[in-house]
């Protein structure tokens, strides 16, 4: 992966164009799969709160021996922290760093803008360098871009070929805010990664269609964060810099689209509005 790779942020920040997802990865396994992403070249960890796994993030990247300058660490404030005052803090000690260089608001759940000052004030003091939404459509963007004083600069989405919002990264691009994309590789549907359409272009490339899904987003623009615990699959995720689609296979992948994302971003399952956890505990 070259360092080159980034996006530039509306705030002036730079942003690697793909970086390793780490949702669902208990943090052992975090661990393990941020330490060989890093060794692979990978220079932007995402995680959050409720992931339960920011420690382990940070004994990787402590472990590393990189510069901590050199790493663009992400994190997501969850919604029962929405009017923790210190829920930076004690996200800063989990992860073991100074200041973080990107933190969302996990979700647009009620309260979201007490926590969205809280993120806010933490910027104006150094503690978090940009700050971002997640699970964001564009009612909820609307208000918020009427009721914030610092503009989000990043929207974290569920985007894949059978949710592309293309239509919906014009509206972000006119806002300044660049789309990044969770569950890039469809998180196993296999209508998205075994789709036979994917598997002939892969096969043209002699790319794996994982490959081919993650080099069509990028063509489109978006920032990235595919997660796996594999060592090989995390080095040939990052093996897509040296191909470019043509126009008739992006045009191709785009009709794949439903107009439907695989999973309800709003839905109580998704976000876990009955639960409690406390997120200070993890190992």
């Amino acid at each position: 992966m070259e360092k080159k790779e980034t996006y530039t942020l509306s705030n002036g920040y730079k942003i690697p164009k793909m970086g390793l997802g780490t949702f669902t990865l208990s943090p052992a396994d975090c661990e393990y799969a941020v330490s060989e992403a890093l060794k692979a070249g990978y220079r932007h960890i995402d995680t959050a709160n409720i992931y339960m796994n920011e420690k382990a993030v940070g004994r990787a990247i402590k472990s590393s021996g990189l510069k901590r300058e050199d790493i663009f660490v992400e994190t997501k404030l969850w919604w029962t922290l929405f009017n923790e005052q210190d829920a930076v803090d004690k996200t800063l000690e989990r992860l073991g760093l100074d200041y973080i260089d990107l933190m969302l608001i996990h979700t647009p759940a009620p309260g979201y803008l007490d926590g969205y000052r809280i993120l806010e004030k933490a910027y104006k003091e150094g503690k978090i360098r940009s700050i971002g939404v997640s699970n964001f459509y564009q009612e909820d963007l609307d208000y918020l871009l009427s009721n914030c004083e610092i503009k989000p600069v990043v929207d974290q989405i569920e985007t894949n070929p059978l949710c592309n919002h293309i239509e919906f990264n014009e509206y972000l691009k006119s806002k300044g805010i660049l789309l990044q994309s969770w569950s890039p590789l469809g998180h196993g549907n296999q209508n998205v990664i075994n789709n036979e359409l994917i598997t002939s272009i892969a096969k043209k490339f002699n790319k794996t269609n994982a490959q081919i899904l993650l080099r069509w987003q990028l063509e489109l623009g978006y920032q990235i964060i595919p997660g796996s615990k594999n060592k090989d699959h995390i080095i040939s995720n990052a093996d897509i810099f040296d191909f470019t689609l043509s126009k008739e296979d992006m045009d191709l992948i785009k009709t794949l689209d439903t107009g439907h994302t695989l999973s309800d971003p709003k839905s109580a399952q998704f976000n876990g509005f009955g639960s409690h956890p406390d997120i200070d505990s993890q190992e």
